[in-house]
């Protein structure tokens, strides 16, 4: 079961598609709503915080739903096409709202946005779990995933970077206008690409699939503690970053401000994913020929505070507009991140074989599964605390008015802003450094050690 040149293209394609549509609802729904509508910030991240959690408790049950599927188009592709054409059609829902307030917005939001995650679901699951089936060689497997995850990073990349000024053309002065018709292009695009995904792949018979449920996760996550450290980094890092990916568009629209905004909110957002991405491919190599991973760990959550430690500084001293310094500080901050990702998969991986050797069983599965748990809980919870954060600082809505118009916020906001875009981010990583300085002990020695120690063991 080798793979085609056209069969991995098939599958990157589908990773643009469906990593646009969650790009578009995770970034800018808050945005939509609270600023364009007029809903209560609180009420709006409380609703994305249930959705996105009760997403992540969800996610097993689709697995189980997946493995028992059996029909003559294979176990994942009918799920895979049902799921993106269900969550298309409620993707543009979720930015064309009808003209509703108070009450009757609440309730058309909460409903489309919990089907809007549930259909996604229904679609991600599968695309990710069909792997296996699309070839039985170790190599396409590895290369099938890293095509997976690249076109993903691709996706979400297009949509930070271009939705602001897509909106903006396409609005002809109304953003919410814009929004909904860049819905609707991200929609068709989603279907298409899909679509191509699942009449290019073909699934082969792979028999049983071994599935994790809920309880399984948190009990090999407990009997083992440095998977559980690990875990709680990543909680704590990606809500460091979602509340940053949150809340930036409101920094660039209400405190830089000015009638070029949309572009330099493209152009932050433009540089700091460019960063992201060679922080993970060129300068953690780098450094890794020199360091250890502990000690690159520590470093990069040190350059991710200062980045933000940078910003605010840079915005007090009068210089926010200076869009240079403002983009050199975001650099720090997102480059730091994609090292702290490939850092956290490395170390969540070591703590595979930590768990055998403590307690004899291998359950890397189970404990990958508690990763993707994690990343959506740690949004859900940034997403709420953004919220009602934009609440308590009383930022006010620019409620669509033309886009040339934008609000007056008070210099409390603006000041209260700021502290939430910064302080916030590094209250979390000062915690995640401080548990991991404590209770980490897989250093590059000790996994060394624990790995010869686990293949002698399969000798004997």
């Amino acid at each position: 079961m080798y793979l085609t040149p056209l069969q991995k293209a098939a599958y990157g394609i589908g990773a643009v598609g469906k990593d646009m549509v969650y790009a578009l609802s995770a970034t800018y729904v808050m945005y939509y709503y609270q600023d364009l509508l007029g809903l209560s910030s609180t009420f709006v991240g409380l609703i994305l915080m249930i959705a996105r959690v009760f997403d992540a408790l969800n996610d097993p049950f689709m697995g189980i739903l997946v493995a028992k599927t059996k029909t003559r188009w294979g176990r994942f592709r009918p799920w895979l096409l049902s799921g993106t054409v269900l969550n298309a059609f409620t993707l543009y829902a979720l930015f064309a709202a009808p003209d509703l307030s108070g009450t009757g917005l609440m309730v058309f939001f909460s409903v489309v946005y919990i089907l809007w995650g549930t259909t996604y679901t229904m679609m991600d699951i599968p695309y990710w779990s069909m792997i296996p089936a699309i070839t039985s060689t170790p190599s396409d497997r590895e290369n099938l995933s890293v095509v997976g995850r690249t076109c993903a990073g691709v996706g979400s990349a297009l949509i930070t970077v271009g939705t602001v000024k897509a909106v903006s053309l396409l609005g002809g002065g109304s953003e919410r206008s814009g929004f909904a018709r860049f819905a609707l292009i991200v929609s068709v695009i989603f279907v298409i690409a899909e679509v191509i995904c699942t009449l290019q792949v073909r699934e082969h018979d792979i028999g049983r699939m071994e599935t994790s449920t809920i309880p399984q996760m948190f009990r090999a996550l407990f009997r083992n503690d440095q998977a559980m450290i690990t875990v709680l980094s990543i909680l704590l890092i990606n809500a460091a970053l979602y509340l940053t990916s949150n809340l930036v568009i409101y920094f660039f629209k209400y405190d830089i401000g000015g009638a070029q905004w949309q572009d330099n909110y493209t152009l932050f957002t433009m540089v700091g994913g460019v960063f992201q991405i060679l922080g993970m491919m060129v300068v953690y190599p780098f450094l890794r020929r020199e360091l250890g991973n502990t000690q690159i760990f520590k470093a990069a959550l040190g350059a991710a505070m200062l980045g933000y430690a940078l910003i605010l500084a840079v915005c007090f001293m009068g210089f926010a507009e200076n869009m240079v310094l403002i983009c050199v500080c975001g650099a720090l901050v997102f480059a730091a991140n994609g090292i702290l990702t490939v850092l956290t998969t490395v170390f969540l991986s070591s703590s595979v074989d930590y768990g055998e050797l403590k307690t004899g069983r291998r359950e890397e599965s189970v404990i990958f599964s508690m990763q993707t748990f994690v990343v959506k809980a740690a949004s859900g919870l940034a997403v709420f605390v953004t919220g009602i954060g934009l609440d308590l600082i009383g930022l006010v809505g620019n409620n669509d008015t033309e886009e040339t118009v934008v609000a007056v916020q008070s210099s409390g906001t603006i000041m209260g802003l700021r502290l939430l875009m910064t302080v916030l981010p590094i209250l979390g990583l000062v915690a995640a450094f401080l548990f991991f300085v404590r209770k980490f002990t897989l250093t590059d020695e000790r996994v060394e050690e624990i790995a010869e120690t686990l293949n002698s063991r399969r000798e004997k």
